[in-house]
């Protein structure tokens, strides 16, 4: 039997309502807010691939009794302390937290406990985690979508997006309920709490080292020489795109790096030929670029970056059979035995465990590797309890028979 169309959410039940930019209208809202119950679901619009920075052009705010809240933050972000404090203790509602936690967080907003209706779906082995596959399994909804990667820092914002926009918290509070339920009927709402209290409590991720590196179609150049062309001008572009808060992309784009990389112009007219860079735009920075290949051109070959980009952290697993035998062992145990445990139970395996932690513990191995042991190495590298109580004893198990494997492969001692 299939399952009956979704009935399309095509507006708020209660019409779009206003943007509110100004201190006065932030306070009314705090008013507004307070006086609601429940938890409080949130929502931000940001303007990836158009602009650098990713602060929240436009918060989205929805609370039983209260209703929903547009909140422009732009002209007036001093003036948010009402709905900070009125935020601070309630329950948020989010789908895909570690998207809106940190612009949230760079304007003073932080929540104390959270509800991540992504995490929750994931936790829940559903194939599709997006808000509307959700809305719609869910509630029988069909969310209107088509803006998410819009210029939210276009002002004014047309209505239609604003429509959009108040869409995505409209039925947030009811979501949370049906899959809070679903949770406890499936016996996960613990592990749900203690994923979410992780969520609010986790380090940002460790930077990415040489960056410059990511450039489309930097694999077909062939040289060190042109990878330093491309580092410099990386380099320059990033700045500009900093100081002017613009997408990098849309100051230089990938492509025009690579071509200057590969003709190494040394004059002004000779990068201006280039195509992008004859472009008005471009002809303005032209100094800017042409200093940028003039370093990479000037400098000594020992300067020079590495064809390769140096492994940082732990090689690729295929190599561990050459560079540490017994940690490619552990590997060839504890991966499949963690494979097998998340099938069986109906859970994504990088949810029962986090592939970094498991890479390190194949790594470094354990000893002694008791469930205790293994319990212990978990807890310190961030495991959650509920991932501990499942994993620990497999993996020693795991542990134990890589181990055997290890000690069957050494050639015996001569006495």
């Amino acid at each position: 039997m299939t399952a009956p169309e979704p009935s399309p959410l095509l507006a708020p039940a209660d019409g779009v309502p206003d943007l509110l930019a100004t201190p006065d209208e932030f306070t009314r809202a705090a008013e507004s807010l307070a006086a609601g119950t429940g938890p409080i679901a949130l929502d931000t619009e940001r303007a990836s691939g158009y602009r650098y920075s990713q602060r929240a052009y436009l918060i989205q705010i929805r609370r039983t009794g209260s209703g929903t809240f547009l909140i422009d933050p732009i002209e007036h972000p001093d003036a948010l302390g009402p709905l900070i404090d009125v935020l601070d203790g309630p329950e948020w509602i989010l789908h895909a937290a570690d998207q809106d936690l940190p612009c949230l967080t760079e304007l003073g907003m932080r929540a104390t406990s959270l509800f991540d209706t992504e995490l929750a779906g994931r936790l829940l082995n559903l194939q599709k985690v997006n808000l509307a596959a959700m809305v719609a399994h869910f509630l029988g909804l069909g969310l209107a979508k088509g803006h998410g990667a819009a210029d939210w820092s276009h002002r004014p914002l047309p209505a239609e997006w604003l429509n959009y926009a108040a869409l995505d918290v409209e039925v947030l509070v009811e979501l949370r309920a049906a899959m809070r339920a679903a949770l406890a009927d499936a016996g996960r709402l613990e592990w749900a709490t203690e994923e979410f209290a992780y969520e609010l409590r986790k380090p940002p991720p460790s930077p990415r080292t040489d960056r410059w590196r990511r450039t489309s179609n930097i694999h077909t150049l062939r040289t060190q020489r042109q990878l330093a062309v491309v580092a410099e001008l990386w380099a320059a572009r990033e700045q500009i795109a900093q100081r002017r808060d613009i997408a990098p992309g849309r100051v230089l784009p990938d492509s025009a790096i690579i071509t200057a990389a590969t003709a190494a112009p040394t004059t002004e007219a000779a990068l201006t030929a280039l195509p992008v860079f004859g472009g008005p735009r471009q002809r303005r920075q032209a100094r800017v670029w042409l200093d940028a290949i003039t370093r990479a051109l000037a400098l000594d070959e020992k300067q020079l970056p590495p064809r390769k980009q140096p492994v940082v952290g732990l090689p690729p697993v295929n190599r561990w059979e050459q560079r540490n035998p017994p940690a490619a062992a552990r590997a060839h145990e504890v991966r499949p035995a963690i494979k097998e445990l998340a099938d069986r139970i109906g859970l994504p395996a990088e949810n029962l465990l986090a592939p970094d932690v498991l890479r390190e513990l194949c790594w470094t191995g354990i000893e002694p590797a008791g469930p205790g042991e293994v319990d212990a190495w978990l807890d310190a590298h961030g495991a959650r309890r509920w991932q501990r109580g499942l994993t620990a004893e497999p993996i020693a198990e795991a542990l134990g028979a890589a181990a055997g494997l290890s000690a069957a492969a050494d050639p015996p001692r001569s006495s």
